[in-house]
């Protein structure tokens, strides 16, 4: 396999230098923006290509990416695997019509990764950073893993970073101020569970685990990038829930509080950089 990763890497470096997205107008508020999410699509992608890189199935014939968002990963594993019928999965319409203009060829579709039914058994589920947003990992898991073929693999990224202080302080903000109320029901425990934990999970399911954690160092640009990081992300629903005129002035002063604490916690370095540390669980099981 690692033959082929010298131009599969050229391929993704080509493809962030050549973004189509970047420029473009924002969409209306209250969607899930791609604007917003592609902004650090070169950080982003290191994940998906680190899973990418560990998945040791040849010959997929049908693969699911769920909660493909734009397809920017989808894309990549249709060079990964160009014989495969390849279905990309997410609740997003804005996400899904990026993703259709950039590669019509690709089957996208609208519903919900965690009720999602598969008509038929599959080789390859993939999923980047998606499936922390399901509450019921108890269940999803084993159900995911019952939808493969015989040698099938689930391969799963999840950020775990809800303790880090990009996460900690959202929630201290949010508890804090007059929009406490509002804000705090949409608070979510962290989704993520142990490693450990879901190889207990899957262990009895799976013909072999490969599971994983890595804390990535972003070095990022710009004023406020760990706020502008976030708010693509875990801070949407909170700013979507502050959107309206007579919450206006809530969502400015959430905002202005959010960004100082995190300008504490993530100091600019000497030459204007700032360093965003991100752990994140990956996983790979072969039914």
């Amino acid at each position: 396999m690692a033959v082929i990763w010298p131009w599969f890497r050229a391929l993704v470096r080509k493809r962030l230098s050549d973004w189509p997205f970047r420029n473009r107008p924002p969409e209306v508020s209250g969607r899930w923006n791609p604007e917003h999410y592609l902004k650090f699509a070169d950080h982003r992608m290191r994940p998906a290509l680190d899973l990418m890189e560990r998945i040791n199935i040849p010959d997929a014939k049908t693969l699911y990416d769920l909660g493909c968002g734009p397809g920017t990963v989808t894309r990549l594993l249709a060079e990964r695997w160009p014989g495969a019928d390849i279905i990309g999965v997410d609740q997003s319409p804005q996400m899904l019509a990026r993703a259709a203009q950039e590669a019509p060829d690709i089957q996208w579709l609208e519903g919900d990764i965690d009720s999602w039914v598969f008509e038929v058994p599959v080789d390859l589920i993939f999923s980047n950073a998606a499936l922390h947003w399901c509450d019921d990992h108890q269940n999803l898991f084993p159900g995911l893993m019952e939808n493969l073929a015989t040698g099938g693999v689930l391969a799963v990224q999840m950020p775990k970073n809800h303790e880090a202080p990009s996460h900690t302080l959202m929630a201290d903000v949010a508890r804090s101020g007059p929009w406490a109320e509002l804000l705090v029901p949409l608070m979510r425990e962290a989704p993520v569970w142990s490693a450990a934990s879901y190889y207990d999970l899957l262990a009895t399911q799976a013909r072999s685990i490969d599971i994983w954690e890595s804390q990535y160092i972003h070095i990022l640009e710009g004023a406020d990038p760990v706020f502008e990081w976030v708010r693509g992300t875990a801070l949407k629903p909170l700013l979507d829930a502050l959107e309206g005129s007579q919450k206006a002035h809530w969502r400015a002063e959430f905002i202005d509080d959010y960004k100082q604490r995190l300008r504490q916690a993530y100091p600019q370095r000497s030459d204007g950089r700032t360093l965003f540390s991100f752990r994140r669980l990956f996983l790979i099981a072969v039914r």
